[in-house]
């Protein structure tokens, strides 16, 4: 009986194991990382099948298996790994990191590539280096990031400044050469939060950006934000604070040192009672407080991400300040196993407290002050033996020179606020016709509203009180429609693209200001308070629309040998009706010399690709209806006279796009299982047909001083690029790794409208009309114009081939080059007396990791470029406070000095304030700590650190200014063109950073 037994057993036991081994079971399991953090999202597929799971946000996953089944790991940045099942029933998986991350996915125009199939110049900027310090929007921290990439704030470190971004230099003159940049495949977009972005590439050559063709002249900076993944809801925060001060001041006179300047050129000067330093009455404590929170999740059929951010920051200029509230929603949903549909939402408020800055010396309500507009300049410039308020209760006024008004006051008196509304809309849906076609609809929406208010109270003695508001409401709509089509060929893989794409921008902007208001209560919200013939109103309409048609080909042969194929057809309203059309082609082949039979078995060099392309990409960024004559109105009032028009523009229908044609041949190497990887390009860039606005002799009778955009010239740039990266140390508890980039441009205007030097200026307008820089055939873009400074005269025979200027004829006073050897120095002897283009940019970076520390430093840096220091110009003219380096100016006792001699004189652009602009600068220096996970699981989050920073720490250069990163526009009557580089006046400082950041995930 009992034998019978154990044989019923026997067989109800092999009966099981039967069906076990039949149907399988459950297997469970847990993927970390080499630092034992798990890793959500990684696709577990079992080989030969199409069953498989995705970890959760924990690395959890489960998935029925039987024996014998081969299970493959795979996620981007890891060594894909694969297990044979045995009898398992848990597995713990550690994945490597993939250090060559060639089969990085790299989103490119209306797709993506593998890196390693990538033909054209493409940088991918990574996640950690956008998020690496609290910045109001990720283009600030795309500075250094980059070969071949220039981002510079156009106002120092003012809150809120926008920020200028540079592609291989300046592809236009008068037009824009900004990148385009595309957010989740919306053109146009605005750059979201650092936090929110999953990936961002920049497209530099016309392989990577003729896809866009008319607006990829510029470069493509495109940006993937995060996703929604399976699983459980995850919560992450990241919370920074800051505190922020000056990092630099200028050395100027107290108000003894002050005293004796003037008296030693103006013996009646009378000291005043007070000694202020003014840089410290408009100087304060800053701070940043940026704060996070994303929520993420979803299943097999929809997932979602959702983030909210609070950005506020208090500038180091009293009453400056900018704050930011934004929101951002995507959806994606799997409908069908062919239909995918999603949503991608972003909103965005924001208030800026401006500080007027950058003098143009004319305010908002065109009340011309001397410069007294400007708050940095100001305090430089207002004697230091004046206090804030007279004995009177008054604002102080300046003793000396021109009549400009207290910082103090402009500081804490006007109010510049600027508020805008921002929202952006783009659906999807993604249908696969066939197994290898598939077609994608996009439509987006996006709005902007945007208010500027602005007023001076009835306080000020110099210049008119008053109030003015500005309105601007744009909409912008894009619809686009693209088949994507993959196919194998024997040993090739070909991949097939063609579409369309329609966009409408209309913008609705008002304008109205007013002076002598009868209280200053109101603000601007009532300008009919003010008097009714300083009343002027401004109102306009426009819509621009683009059309385009385009398409792709990628033909890849053995893994060995790459195609690439582009080409877009553009319309654009912009255009006269003859031009309105532009075809833009570009071509590359790339050549993966490492899977060749002689080298794919080296030991030392794991990939190697060479790359060549060429191709064309246009520029349309002008506004609307510069093709067209234009009539102008002038405002008529109650009391002077009727509204009446004329003609302000000139029609020039033959206008054409600017073309830009572009050649560029790369390396791609990557050594000892690419832990070292390295990356050089050499481009070459022809900008021909020009668009630039220049004055023409009237055809309309009675019109006068006439503009008009013409095609005027050409421009070239070329240069080179290098990445270099390297992990220089993996062990299980210490990694060092290093991340350098370095591009050098040089830019030439080839020709120009009938050979003719372009030359303007920069200079505030009470400079009297200054010129400063020159366009000029032959030589690099925005090259200073002035006087080349040959030293001081000390008296007698006025040494060979120099002169003095004017009236300025004593021992002491300024000498110049006689350029035409006239004996008088006038416009007549102005000459190039500095370059503004840098040598050559580089980014630095090292990242050191020890168990749960890590340490970032971040050095970036130019080298060659000049400044043209129209700050001192101003400081040394003798009718302003100034540098205590004019207390060792030229005396018949300090004979040697360079420095003239102290008097009053007219403001000169010259050589003298022409200074080297290199500099090198620890951006950003980090330390962080990551809690193990024991502790952290134990206080229920899945992930826990603090980071401790500091930004700007150090500038190691010659330049004597503020900031050798320079960016004045001031008065130039081409402000809006790239001519105007490397001047520097009445900026708002860079500032230097202490930060503290706590980063949790639940």
């Amino acid at each position: 009986m009992k034998l019978r037994t154990k044989l019923i057993l026997m067989l109800g036991l092999i009966f099981n194991l039967s069906l076990f081994a039949q149907d399988g079971y459950q297997l469970s399991g847990t993927v970390t990382d080499s630092g034992n953090m798990p890793v959500p999202g990684v696709n577990v597929v079992i080989d030969k099948t199409t069953t498989g799971a995705a970890t959760d946000f924990d690395g959890n996953f489960q998935l029925n298996v039987k024996r014998g089944d081969v299970l493959h790991f795979s996620y981007l940045g890891y060594v894909k790994q694969s297990i044979t099942i045995t009898d398992q029933t848990n597995l713990n998986v550690v994945l490597q990191e993939d250090a060559s991350e060639l089969d990085e996915v790299v989103v490119v125009g209306y797709g993506t590539r593998k890196k390693s199939d990538i033909t054209g110049a493409v940088s991918s900027v990574k996640t950690d280096e956008l998020t690496a310090y609290p910045t109001s929007n990720a283009e600030q921290a795309l500075q250094g990031r980059a070969a071949g990439v220039v981002v510079q704030s156009n106002n120092g470190g003012e809150p809120g400044a926008p920020i200028a971004i540079k592609v291989r230099g300046n592809s236009s003159i008068g037009a824009s050469s900004d990148p385009l940049i595309v957010v989740d495949g919306f053109v146009g977009a605005s750059m979201p939060q650092a936090d929110d972005i999953a990936s961002m590439e920049v497209l530099k050559d016309a392989s990577a950006t003729a896809i866009y063709g008319s607006r990829g002249s510029g470069g493509v900076i495109l940006v993937t934000t995060k996703k929604g993944k399976s699983g459980r809801l995850s919560v992450e925060i990241n919370t920074t604070y800051s505190i922020q001060n000056t990092s630099n001041r200028l050395d100027l006179l107290d108000a003894n040192q002050f005293a004796e300047y003037q008296q030693s050129f103006n013996p009646g000067y009378v000291q005043g009672t007070e000694n202020t330093d003014w840089q410290d009455e408009i100087y304060t404590t800053g701070n940043i407080s940026n704060n996070q929170a994303s929520f993420s999740g979803g299943s097999d059929k929809i997932n979602f991400y959702s983030s909210i951010n609070y950005f506020t920051q208090d500038g180091i200029v009293v009453n400056s300040g900018f704050e930011k509230f934004t929101f951002l929603n995507n959806v994606d949903a799997q409908i069908t196993d062919k239909l995918t549909l999603g949503m991608n939402l972003f909103g965005s408020r924001s208030t800026k407290d401006g500080i007027s800055t950058q003098s143009s010396g004319e305010d908002a309500i065109a009340s011309v002050n001397g410069g007294g507009d400007d708050v940095v300049s100001l305090a430089m410039r207002f004697t230091p033996d004046r206090g804030i308020y007279d004995s009177n209760g008054n604002f102080t006024q300046n003793s000396v020179g021109d009549g400009i008004e207290n910082p103090y006051a402009v500081a804490n008196e006007i109010v510049n606020e600027t508020k805008s509304d921002a929202f952006r809309s783009n659906l999807y849906a993604s249908y696969d016709i066939l197994e290898n076609l598939n077609f994608k609809t996009t439509f987006g929406f996006s709005t902007t509203n945007e208010n500027v208010g602005y007023f001076k109270p009835q306080t000020f003695q110099l210049s008119t009180g008053g109030a003015s508001i500005a309105t601007l409401k744009r909409t912008n709509i894009l619809s686009e429609n693209y088949l994507s089509y993959n196919l194998e060929i024997g040993k090739g893989q070909l991949s097939a693209l063609a579409g369309y794409s329609y966009q409408k921008v209309t913008n609705e902007r008002f304008a109205a200001s007013t002076q002598d208001l009868l209280s200053d209560d109101f603000l601007w919200y009532n300008l009919g308070a003010g008097t009714i013939q300083n009343r002027k109103i401004t109102s306009s309409w426009s819509e621009s629309e683009i059309q385009s048609q385009f398409g792709r080909l990628n033909y890849d042969w053995d893994d060995k040998y790459l195609i690439t194929g582009t080409v877009r057809r553009d319309g654009a309203s912009n255009f006269a009706e003859n031009n309105k059309y532009a075809i833009f082609p570009s071509g590359a082949l790339g050549w993966k010399i490492s899977n060749e039979d002689f080298l794919k078995d080296s030991n030392s060099i794991s990939s190697l690709k060479l790359r060549a392309s060429y191709g064309l990409t246009g520029n349309q960024a002008i506004s609307p209806y510069q093709s067209l004559a234009l009539l102008a109105i002038t405002e008529g009032t109650e009391v002077d006279a009727a509204p009446s028009f004329s003609v302000s523009q000139e029609a020039n229908p033959d206008l054409v796009w600017e073309t830009s044609y572009q050649t560029n041949i790369g390396v791609d190497l990557g050594m000892y299982n690419n832990r070292i990887n390295f990356s050089f390009d050499y481009y070459n860039i022809d900008t021909k047909d020009l668009l630039l606005e220049v004055s023409t002799i009237p055809s309309y009778t009675g019109a006068t001083n006439l503009r008009v955009f013409q095609n005027v010239g050409e421009i070239n740039n070329k240069g080179f690029e290098v990445v270099l990266s390297t992990r220089n140390i993996v062990t299980d508890d210490f990694t060092w790794s290093t991340d350098f980039n370095w591009s050098s441009n040089k830019t030439e205007v080839v020709s120009l409208f009938n050979g003719a030097d372009i030359i303007d200026g920069a200079a505030p307008g009470y400079f009297s009309g200054k010129d400063t820089y020159i366009l000029r055939e032959g030589e690099p873009v925005g090259m200073f114009w002035g006087h080349e400074y040959t030293g001081v005269y000390q008296g007698g025979d006025v040494p060979e081939g120099s002169a003095l200027k004017g009236s300025y004829r004593e021992a002491g006073d300024p000498l110049f080059q006689d350029v035409n050897g006239d004996g008088t120095i006038d416009t007549n002897d102005e000459q190039i007396i500095g370059d503004p283009n840098p040598d050559w940019n580089f980014g630095l970076t090292n990242t050191f990791r020890y168990k749960n520390i890590d340490l970032n430093i971040f050095f970036q840096g130019s080298y060659g470029g000049e400044i043209l220091n129209l700050t001192n110009v101003q400081l040394y003219n003798g009718d302003s406070n100034a540098l205590t380096d004019v207390l060792n100016a030229w005396t018949p006792e300090n004979s040697t000095s360079n420095l003239p001699s102290n008097k009053t004189r007219d403001r000169e652009i010259s050589s003298r304030f022409v200074e080297d602009g290199s500099y090198v600068r620890l951006k950003n220096l980090s330390i962080g700590y990551t809690f193990p996970q024991d502790i952290v699981e134990k206080i229920g989050m899945d992930n826990l650190r603090l980071a401790f920073s500091g930004q700007n720490l150090l500038t190691f250069t010659k330049y004597s200014g503020l900031d050798p990163e320079a960016s004045y526009f001031g008065g130039s009557t081409t402000a809006t063109t790239n001519a105007v580089q490397g001047h520097d006046f009445g900026n708002y400082p860079t500032i230097r950073s202490f930060s503290l950041s706590l980063n949790l995930k639940f």
